[in-house]
């Protein structure tokens, strides 16, 4: 009886915080499937109601084709850099050496940092063709400096964004490494075993799991990627560095057409649900072997 008493007092406790969540939710995805059914514009407040019209003219557009494979780079781009990168410099500071603890602190350092802000640095600061620092670098060898935005648009972004999320998987790769048994190292060495095979055997099948976490946490932030692009490019030159979160975006505020990109809304959720339920059934997999 008194444990009865104590669920039905920490249901009524947590209730008030699970409505409000489900509310935060629930009400702003009704409201995007509401405007996705609606000819809805800015300009001309008066809806009228457009079925699948909104869903057809997104998914037709030539726009959306180029958006969504510019994600699919983007994303995939992104996580083999974070992950190749980010077992290199984990194994690296796993070891022992002077100012570890500095060099670590500074590695994970770029995580904290606003995408504004990391986007206006990369800009202003390192890839300007004319005042940025690899102008200047290029310059000591007498080498023409490049338009990075210009020349070279979505490896500009992939750079920006690998620099602001490679620290997230260092740090949860680096504590996996700190669970690896040293008795196995040992006994490893002790039969002749060299640094390749015990990375192939030993190291990377320990990492296994950490590196399915951090593909599945990265991949949902990264179909998100807007600001750095907003910053950057605006979309271009063209549509080279439109993904869909920037497409939305430019149908919604740009073109003030809500009712198409509340149905590009819906369809990028669609999108992120069947990548994160296809990653979930990987990480499981890894956590059960």
């Amino acid at each position: 009886m008194a444990t009865q008493q104590t669920q039905r007092l920490a249901r009524f406790l947590i209730a008030p915080s699970v409505i409000l969540l489900l509310l935060w939710m629930i009400v702003p995805l009704g409201m995007t499937i509401w405007f996705s059914t609606q000819h809805y514009n800015l300009l001309n407040p008066e809806t009228s109601f457009a079925g699948l019209d909104n869903f057809r003219y997104f998914l037709g557009s030539p726009a959306f084709l180029t958006a969504l494979r510019n994600t699919l780079i983007l994303v995939g781009s992104v996580l083999g850099l974070t992950m190749v990168f980010g077992v290199l410099i984990a194994l690296l500071f796993d070891q022992v050496f002077v100012g570890r603890r500095v060099a670590r602190l500074m590695v994970i350092a770029p995580f904290f940092v606003m995408p504004t802000v990391s986007a206006l640095i990369w800009m202003n600061l390192l890839m300007h063709p004319v005042s940025g620092l690899l102008a200047w670098f290029w310059g000591l060898f007498g080498a023409t400096p490049i338009d990075w935005f210009t020349q070279y648009p979505m490896l500009s972004i992939i750079i920006i964004v690998t620099w602001q999320w490679l620290p997230f998987a260092v740090l949860i790769l680096l504590t996996a490494l700190q669970s690896l048994d040293g008795e196995q190292q040992e006994a490893a060495l002790m039969d002749g075993a060299g640094a390749f095979d015990r990375f192939f055997h030993l190291t990377l099948p320990h990492l296994a799991r950490p590196l399915a976490i951090v593909i599945l946490i990265e991949t949902i932030f990264l179909l998100t990627v807007f600001v750095e692009i907003y910053v950057t490019t605006s979309g271009g030159p063209g549509l080279r560095t439109t993904n869909l979160a920037y497409l939305i975006y430019s149908q919604a505020l740009l073109q003030y057409d809500v009712g198409a990109a509340s149905a590009g809304g819906i369809i990028a959720v669609i999108l992120a649900n069947i990548a994160a339920l296809f990653l979930v059934r990987i990480v499981g997999k890894n956590l059960e072997t």
